[in-house]
C-alpha cells in the first residue's frame, strides 16, 4: 500500500499515511482539494484534486476546478524523513485591497459625520441669529415712514402725537410685517417716540419683545434701542 504525505498550510509536512487516512482527513475537513500531497514515485508535490482518482475522490472535484496545479510555494523535498518537519509558521494573510478600502471608507465616513455634526452645531445657531437679526431690521424699516410724521406733528402741534391723533391709527392697526403693534406717544424723558412689539413666532429671542425709536425734538435726532439681545439687533439699535 502506498504511503502518502500532505503539507498542512503548504508549509508543514505530515506522514507517511495510508490513502484511507488521507480520505478521512478530507472528509473531516482537515484538508481540502488544494492541499499538497506526495508519495514515492511522484516527481513533485501535487494538489489533492490532481490525484483524486488515487483516493476515490474524483466525484468531489468539480469540472470547473480541475485546473493545472497552481505554482504555490517552493516545492517541498521529494524525500521526506520520518515524522512531520516544521518549516516555520505559515505566512499571515494580509487584508485584501477591497477590505482595506472598505475600512478606510468606514473611517472616512465616521470622520465626515463628526465634521458635519460640528459644522451643524455651529451653523444652525448662527443662521437662527441671522434670521432674527433680519426680522428686527425689517421691523425698524417698517416703522421708518412714521418717523417724519411724528417729527412733523410735533413741529406743528408742539406736543408728541399719540395713537388716534390725525394721521396715526390704533396700536394694533400697524400689525403686520413682523409687527404686533406700534404705540405712538411720549416717553418719560420727554421725547416723542414709537414702541413696537415684534411678532416672530418660533423665534423666542425677539417674539413679543419691544423695540423703541426715540425722537429728541430739540436735537431732531432719532435713537433706536430695545430689550432684545444686541446680537439679534441691527447695528444702529444696539446699546
Amino acid at each position: 500500500m502506498s504511503e502518502w504525505y500532505y503539507a498542512e498550510g503548504n508549509r508543514q509536512r505530515h506522514g507517511p499515511l495510508p490513502a484511507d487516512a488521507i480520505v478521512e482527513l478530507y472528509r473531516s475537513g482537515r484538508i481540502a482539494l488544494d492541499t499538497l500531497v506526495w508519495r514515492e514515485g511522484m516527481p513533485q508535490w501535487q494538489p489533492l484534486a490532481e490525484v483524486a482518482d488515487a483516493f476515490g475522490l474524483a466525484q468531489f472535484v468539480p469540472v470547473a476546478e480541475a485546473v493545472d496545479a497552481p505554482a504555490g510555494p517552493p516545492p517541498l523535498p521529494a524525500s521526506v524523513p520520518g515524522g512531520p518537519v516544521a518549516a516555520g509558521p505559515p505566512p499571515r494573510q494580509g487584508l485584501s485591497g477591497c477590505a482595506i478600502a472598505a475600512i478606510v471608507a468606514a473611517i472616512v465616513g465616521v470622520l465626515l459625520l463628526g465634521v458635519v455634526g460640528v459644522l451643524a452645531a455651529i451653523a444652525v445657531p448662527t443662521y437662527n441669529q441671522y434670521l432674527q437679526r433680519s426680522k428686527t431690521a425689517a421691523t425698524v424699516a417698517a416703522m421708518a415712514p412714521l418717523k417724519p410724521e411724528v417729527a412733523d406733528f410735533h413741529a406743528r402741534q408742539g406736543r408728541c402725537p399719540i395713537n388716534g391723533d390725525t394721521g396715526f391709527g390704533r396700536a394694533e392697526s400697524y400689525a403686520g410685517a413682523g409687527l404686533r403693534s406700534v404705540r405712538v406717544g411720549r416717553f418719560d424723558n420727554g421725547h416723542c417716540g414709537l414702541e413696537a412689539i415684534l411678532a416672530a413666532p418660533g423665534h423666542d429671542g425677539i417674539d413679543g419683545k419691544a423695540l423703541w425709536l426715540d425722537y429728541d425734538p430739540e436735537a431732531e435726532v432719532w435713537t433706536c434701542s430695545s430689550e432684545i439681545d444686541d446680537k439679534l439687533l441691527p447695528r444702529d439699535c444696539r446699546g
